[in-house]
């Protein structure tokens, strides 16, 4: 089976993988997508659309991910499976601890161990702020606080979040929610199990 997965989620696929030893071939597109989420469906189309004629099986690990049902469209069109959710946060946490952290706080920025872990790349250097960071104040001034959904957390990581929280001005909060989530739902993915959700 060959699998696109979302370069935020490919460190936690590949690793999944390898301990469960799924008969799985990895693509992974970037997670600088997210930047601009129009791009997401359209890439996996193409990628998607190259697999498929090559004789692959192909499932696909992204959540919605900003793209409004655009994903789940080519998913529908090439008669794909995906992973549930609108965003990692929910296929990490559970959509119900996501709500209830939004419903205690608006005003709050969630980080993930991927996000922790290339923050200067895929925050500070993508928002300019390694150029300008004066600029901090004004791109994070309607947030609260950070909560970041620790995976796999290592003290490498925790001071990863504590320097990103420092950047953006914000006390830190962790929850760790470990991956058990993430992987029995790729499980289901790539068990075959899975059907067209949205």
């Amino acid at each position: 089976m060959a699998v696109i997965a979302c370069g935020a989620l490919a460190g936690a696929v590949r690793s999944t993988v390898a301990r469960r030893g799924w008969d799985v071939e990895l693509h992974t597109l970037s997670a600088l997508l997210h930047d601009r989420p129009e791009r997401i469906a359209p890439a996996v189309r193409r990628l998607a659309a190259a697999l498929v004629d090559r004789g692959r099986k192909v499932a696909v690990v992204y959540a919605d991910c900003g793209t409004y049902g655009a994903l789940d469209a080519v998913v529908a069109e090439l008669g794909l499976a995906r992973l549930p959710g609108l965003h990692c946060y929910d296929l990490l946490a559970g959509p119900e601890l996501v709500a209830r952290l939004l419903a205690e706080e608006p005003g709050t920025y969630l980080l993930t161990d991927f996000l922790v872990g290339s923050f200067s790349r895929t925050v500070v250097a993508e928002l300019g702020l390694d150029r300008h960071p004066e600029l901090a104040s004004d791109y994070f001034a309607h947030y609260r606080r950070v909560v970041w959904l620790s995976e796999c957390p290592t003290p490498r990581l925790e001071a990863g979040a504590q320097s990103a929280a420092a950047t953006m001005g914000l006390p830190l909060e962790t929850v760790v929610v470990g991956r058990s989530r993430l992987e029995e739902a790729l499980g289901e993915l790539v068990g075959g199990q899975a059907t067209f959700r949205r």
